[in-house]
């Protein structure tokens, strides 16, 4: 028998993929014309090889300075940690200080519970008869009783002692305050009563100077005022002579015509003092007013011979235009003729070339199999 199911052979399989690569890539270098005719461009090489160096340059001069940066980065990272554990130590330090200061065992709140030294703190069960804590209960204290009889008598006999001592001595202290301040009451009496009279008499003195004073001014008030109202007076009549004589000898009713000519131009009148136009002016007007309407009349004479003239210039433009469409289109109508003619005998001639290759020249023509067998191998 003949076996049939033999092993596939992995080395031959693996040449036979490696010689196909090989003939496609040899066929890719035959077929392409660019680099079958050209061959290798040695001098686009020399240039890529420069521009690779080049580049590998820049490469290289950007990581240095990509180093230089990281070694700067580095140390400004490294003294930003340091200066970090700085902080945190010195945080650290801060807060181990606070906490000895003022977070001791004996400041907390529960520090009672635990306290070692509680029972020397703690108060004796009865202080004194006045303790509050001793009730009637307690068998600490006895209605009556007084422990502290002759003591608080002694004490008692000195204070008093002592607040009448303090009593004598303010008594006399006050007395003497007293005398002393009813002298000092008598003499600032008798001062003032003294400056009382001199203000007085320096008041009355200053009162008659003041009442001389303003009645002199007063008499030199009525005088001038006399005086101002005689010299008001005599203005006033002479400014009412002065102004009846300007208006009648003045512009207005003596009617000048100098009198309306304005400031801001010989052509410009002054309107409330302008008493119309003179006879020279209006016959002036009336002629330029003539003259007017004959220029208009004359204008719109020749507008209406230009007028005319253009009309007629564009009757002869439009029949000159009308001839030589005329022209135009019988010139256009040969030349199509003489255009269909002659496309007639290209036609003519094109069909008996068509017809003379087809039946003498192409009479064998190829197949589609005829043009799958080129290009197919590199040998």
């Amino acid at each position: 028998m003949y076996k049939l199911d033999l092993p596939i052979d992995v080395k031959e399989l693996a040449a036979i993929e490696r010689r196909r690569n090989k003939e496609q890539q040899r066929q890719s270098r035959i077929f392409n014309a660019r680099y079958r005719t050209m061959g290798v461009d040695v001098d686009t090489l020399e240039r890529q090889v420069e521009e690779r160096k080049t580049l590998e340059n820049i490469e290289k001069a950007r990581d240095e300075a990509f180093d230089v940066d990281r070694q700067q980065y580095d140390k400004i990272a490294l003294m930003l940690e340091q200066r970090e554990e700085q902080h945190a130590r010195d945080l650290t330090r801060a807060v181990h200080n606070f906490s000895e200061q003022h977070q001791q065992p004996e400041d907390r709140r529960e520090f009672y519970l635990y306290d070692p030294d509680a029972l020397k703190k703690d108060r004796p069960a009865r202080v004194s008869d006045d303790d509050p804590r001793c009730g009637p209960a307690s068998l600490q204290k006895f209605a009556g009783e007084d422990l502290s009889e002759k003591e608080r008598k002694k004490l008692q006999i000195e204070m008093y002692k002592t607040w009448l001592a303090e009593q004598k001595d303010e008594r006399k202290r006050s007395e003497a305050d007293k005398k002393f301040a009813e002298e000092l009451y008598d003499k600032k009496r008798v001062e003032m009563d003294e400056r009382a009279q001199h203000l007085s008499r320096m008041e009355e003195e200053c009162r008659r100077v003041v009442r001389m004073a303003t009645n002199n001014f007063n008499q030199s008030l009525a005088m001038e005022a006399s005086e101002r109202r005689r010299l008001e007076k005599q203005q006033e009549e002479d400014n009412n002579y002065t102004e009846i004589y300007n208006h009648l000898t003045g512009d207005i009713l003596t009617e000048n015509p100098a009198a309306a000519v304005s400031s801001y131009g010989p052509h410009r009148v002054v309107p409330d003092r302008w008493k119309g136009m003179s006879p020279e002016q209006l016959k002036a007007i009336l002629d330029i007013q003539e003259k007017q309407c004959q220029e208009n009349q004359r204008m719109k004479e020749e507008e209406k011979q230009r007028n005319a003239e253009w009309d007629r210039q564009r009757f002869l433009a439009g029949r000159a235009a009308m001839t030589m469409e005329q022209h135009d289109e019988e010139f256009n109508r040969e030349i199509r003729k003489r255009m269909d003619q002659y496309n007639q005998q290209l036609s003519r001639e094109q069909k008996a070339h068509l017809e003379y290759l087809d039946t003498v020249v192409y009479t064998n023509n190829p197949t589609a199999h005829f043009h799958s067998q080129f290009n197919t191998t590199s040998r």
